[in-house]
């Protein structure tokens, strides 16, 4: 999921990041609806909303609003700008390093909001702004590393490719055709894990309020953990390989 790069990457593991960063994402999105009333995965509204403000001359709430829409891009920002810098030195930790800060986001919401929230409207507009500079670090990451091919925290492009592809596949030669097919496969598995996501935060944060930050945290560690046992394993491997090649005794003639 986070070893290959751009046009390297396989359609397998472009669903396996789609799939789990979108549940995460709709897991955050959800609950930021419940309790703030904001969306935090996406920043259309947000530009509407942007506009409303400033037609009414109300500063404050566009300085906010637009706050909110610049961290978003923040998020993105850092995010390729970590991966163009050390992906060539090392390809792994430059890919986790934008998940390892969107998850210290995530648990960082779900801390202050479990143990010292007080619904001010202050703390509100913080937590939304944290939120949403998160989830612009994992759209930017998984746009950056898959060649644009997987974003997860909006569904705006998303849906729009799914009505495409479907009305294209009302013709034989489109059905047929393996890329099509495969984009197809990796936009229903992050439609379907965004959704899961995001009913299943709706359910779990009725009986354990913010901590619902903590397991959409946990989601993003699997991530990281799944891709780092996976290269100590490989690893491990060809050590064994190379130990077994070297006690291999020669036959003498």
């Amino acid at each position: 999921m986070l070893r290959k790069f751009s046009n390297s990457r396989t359609t397998k593991e472009n669903i396996q990041l789609g799939s789990l960063t979108a549940f995460s994402a709709g897991m955050v999105n959800v609950t930021s609806v419940i309790v703030f009333f904001a969306f935090t995965s996406n920043v259309t509204g947000h530009y509407a909303i942007l506009a409303e403000e400033v037609s009414k001359g109300n500063w404050y709430q566009a300085a906010v609003v637009f706050a909110w829409i610049f961290l978003f891009f923040g998020g993105n920002f850092c995010s390729n700008l970590i991966i163009i810098n050390f992906n060539q030195k090392n390809t792994y930790l430059a890919h986790a390093a934008p998940l390892v800060i969107e998850a210290i986001c995530l648990l960082s919401v779900g801390t202050y909001g479990q143990f010292f929230y007080r619904e001010t409207l202050n703390e509100t507009e913080v937590l939304v702004a944290i939120m949403l500079f998160a989830m612009g670090i994992q759209n930017g990451l998984t746009a950056s590393i898959s060649n644009f091919s997987v974003k997860t925290t909006h569904l705006t492009g998303l849906t729009t490719d799914v009505g495409l592809l479907t009305s294209m596949f009302t013709r034989k030669e489109y059905r047929e055709n393996k890329a099509l097919r495969a984009k197809a496969r990796v936009l229903f598995a992050i439609v379907t894990c965004y959704l899961s996501g995001g009913i299943f935060a709706g359910i779990v944060y009725q009986n354990i309020g913010f901590m619902v930050f903590y397991i959409a945290s946990v989601v993003i560690g699997v991530i990281i953990s799944y891709e780092y046992y996976k290269i100590k394993i490989k690893k491990m491997v060809r050590k064994k390989r190379r130990g077994q090649k070297f006690k291999t005794p020669v036959m003498s003639r």
